[in-house]
């Protein structure tokens, strides 16, 4: 009787954590960034080589980091939503080209539009190494004191916009 019980008891207890294991969202992935000053970065503009923008530059401004590539299906997708809300010119939208080939990042932004205030090209991945970028797309908030108050891995959605990132960079402007 001992022999049968001993392994349907390890079974409930493996079933347990895989149910657990499954209630998780993988887009919740913990930043260690979160109220922590943003990395350092000077990386050259997309399409002006010669060109760089730094963190430094920022200073002052409430600014979100976008992190994209021509590659990536998934920004594909979020694109629509970062054109809408460039129009809105609510925020700095700087977007950080992950491990392309300019001239690849370039047609695209021509193709499908270019909601960035600037693109910065981050070749070898260093940048994205520095955030804790776990794959593209991904999504940052500064504040004016250069302090990264939200992370969002996956597409951005139009929900996203208006019920979390809206109301965050308000907070943050209307901060002293």
């Amino acid at each position: 009787m001992l022999k049968y019980i001993i392994p349907l008891i390890l079974f409930l207890v493996m079933a347990v954590f895989l149910a657990m294991g499954l209630n998780l969202n993988p887009r919740d992935i913990p930043s260690p960034l979160i109220n922590k000053p943003a990395p350092v970065f000077s990386l050259p503009i997309l399409g002006q080589a010669d060109k760089t923008l730094s963190n430094t530059d920022l200073s002052g401004k409430v600014w979100m980091l976008n992190v994209w590539a021509s590659w990536c299906a998934s920004c594909r997708v979020e694109h629509p939503v970062f054109n809408q809300l460039a129009q809105k010119r609510v925020v700095t939208l700087i977007g950080l080209n992950y491990k392309d080939e300019p001239e690849s990042a370039r047609q695209w932004l021509a193709q499908l539009g270019n909601p960035y205030n600037v693109s910065i090209m981050d070749q070898q991945g260093r940048t994205g190494i520095d955030y804790g970028v776990y794959g593209v797309p991904e999504t940052f908030v500064i504040d004016k004191k250069g302090i990264v108050r939200y992370k969002h891995t996956g597409p951005v959605s139009a929900k996203d916009v208006q019920t979390i990132l809206l109301p965050l960079i308000v907070q943050l402007k209307g901060e002293v």
